[in-house]
Parts: structure tokens; sequence; C-alpha cells
């Protein structure tokens, strides 16, 4: 009986932390930057930030999307193996072999990760498992991967790809292009009822001297009233983006935290008059919360090592979510 006990309790453990998702990871091998975008029919309800969990970008260095049954350890881990220099490739065989719940959980997972090696090339791989659920795959390309599970159909991935390459501009407005080719009803199908592709999205892109946590791009909707199409509300935010990046001068961004990972203190540079801050964990609780003030503002929640979602309000009601590390203080 204690094996299928066992069994049990890996096959819970899997299913608790399930997110699944439609996304794409890329290169930009001329300037350098590495992007990350994607979308699922779970929202803040279901998880702090939404769909945005998945996506880990290193700057200068590589982007990682671990989904379907997400696991922050597998994050982790998958970023520990980038940072240690291992490719693309032997990161996957790395997370395979190594799955917190053995062969089962592994082939329960999906990945997409991008890379240059040391001489610039790009390197991309991917997997979806077995058990990840229908409709699932993924399209690999030299300097992309995009992947799905419980789509509509292969229809979903093969749109993403086609408007990825297909079209002009930065990989910012590329990979923006890639999510409007999901832009349909039930694009992950357990929005078909709801009548939208999915209910959060998010998109990223990172240059090279950026910070882990302050991004170049770093857009997210991770909810909207229901009816409402994220990626639509995700298009809104893009294009105020890109409109003021073209007609103002680089300012200062407006949040800044570190260090990532925090050893049980993180300082907030927050350039706003007043706004507040919330922590919440990877199953959408909320941990921690405290005002901000103009200025240097310091943390030192006493949190049990993990991941969090980081969320700043501003006093316009402007949303800023990262993700951090915490270190058990």
């Amino acid at each position: 009986m204690k094996p299928i006990f066992t069994f049990f309790l890996a096959i819970l453990s899997i299913v608790a932390q399930a997110q699944d998702t439609f996304s794409i990871v890329a290169v930009d091998t001329t300037t350098g930057e590495f992007g990350s975008a994607g979308a699922s029919c779970l929202d803040d309800n279901d998880i702090a930030g939404g769909a945005i969990i998945i996506s880990d970008i290193l700057p200068g260095r590589g982007v990682i999307h671990t989904q379907s049954y997400w696991s922050p350890i597998n994050q982790a881990n998958a970023r520990a193996r980038m940072e240690e220099g291992l490719s693309p490739e032997e990161i996957l065989q790395w997370l395979k072999t190594n799955d917190p719940n053995g062969p089962i959980g592994a082939q329960s997972r999906q990945y997409g990760i991008v890379d240059v090696d040391p001489q610039g090339h790009p390197r991309a791989a991917a997997f979806t498992g077995n058990g990840c659920l229908n409709w699932k795959g993924h399209r690999l390309g030299t300097y992309y991967s995009i992947q799905g599970n419980i789509l509509l159909g292969p229809e979903i991935l093969d749109s993403m790809e086609v408007r990825f390459l297909n079209a002009t501009g930065t990989l910012a407005e590329r990979l923006m292009a890639a999510l409007q080719g999901a832009n349909v009803p039930g694009a992950d199908s357990r929005c078909l009822s709801n009548g939208t592709s999915s209910l959060s999205a998010f998109v990223r892109v990172a240059r090279t001297d950026d910070e882990d946590d302050n991004l170049y791009l770093d857009l997210n909707v991770s909810s909207v009233p229901a009816g409402m199409e994220p990626i639509d509300s995700l298009q809104t935010l893009f294009n105020q983006w890109l409109q003021s990046t073209s007609t103002t001068a680089p300012q200062n961004k407006p949040v800044r935290m570190y260090p990532n990972p925090a050893d049980g203190k993180l300082f907030i540079e927050f350039l706003g008059e007043t706004g507040r801050l919330e922590m919440y964990s990877t199953d959408g609780q909320l941990t921690h919360q405290q005002p901000l003030f103009f200025g240097l503002n310091v943390l030192q929640p006493n949190l049990p090592h993990g991941f969090y979602m980081v969320r700043i309000i501003d006093g316009s009601g402007t949303m800023t979510t990262r993700k951090i590390v915490w270190k058990k203080s």
C-alpha cells in the first residue's frame, strides 16, 4: 500500500501547482535582447500575477519558460543550470532527470529555453511531456521556442509562429504579434466558454545591461473583468509603452528592487509619491503588505524560503509585478 500512497501524494503535489498556458521565448542576436510572452486561462484568482509566473529572463544570458503543472523547484533549478553555463538542451535533460516528482512528474512538464553560446550563436530547446493535457505541443526555431498545452488545437501555435516570423520591428513588437496570433476564443480551451483566449497575459524584454528585476519592458495583465480579452488589454498597454519610448527621452524606471535573491531584506527604490506593496506566495496567498514612500524603502518580513510575486501599486493605480526568490531571514 505504501508505494500506491506515495504515488498518490506525488500526483496531488503536481496537480496543486498546475499552470497551463501558451507562450513564446526568443532572442534577438543583433541587439542581445531576450524576450518572453504568454497567456493562460488562470489569473490572480488562481495564482498571484497570473501567467507571468512561468517567465524567467536572465539578461544577456537567456530566457526560460517552465509551464504545465508549474513547479517553483523546477524553475529555480532551470535558472541555476543556466547560470552554471549549461546549454538549453543540457538544461532540459537535467530537468527531466531531476524532476521533484520523479519520472511521472517529468512527463507532465513543458519547457521552452533560449540562450546564446559563447560565440553569440542562438540556441533553443523545447520539451512537451506525454502527461501534458491536450492539445499540447511546441514549435522550435533557431532563435525561438513556442509552446502550449490545453489548447484549442495545433493551429494556435502555428498562428503564433507565422505572426512572429512575419512581423517586422523590434523583438518586443514581434512577441506581441505572436501573442495576437493566439487571440481567439478558447486558445486555452478552458476559456472557450468565457469567449476569450485566456484570463491573463504578459510580455517582457530584457536588454543586456538590465537587472533581473528591472527589465526594459515588463508588462503584465494579471486579470481582467469577465469577458474582456487580456491580450487586447496587454496590446493597449504595449502601444502606450511603445509610444512613450519613441517620443520621450530615456528616464529612470519608476521602481527598482534588490537584491534578488533577497536574504531576509529587500530594498525598494520608489519614485512615486506614495504607493503600496503586496507580496504573494506561489499559491496566491497574500504574505506581506506595507505602504511605500518616495525614495528607499526597506522590507524585512519574516517569510520562509521560496518564490514570491511582489506587486507595487502607485498612486495612480499603475501596477508593477516582479518575481523574487526569498531566503529565510
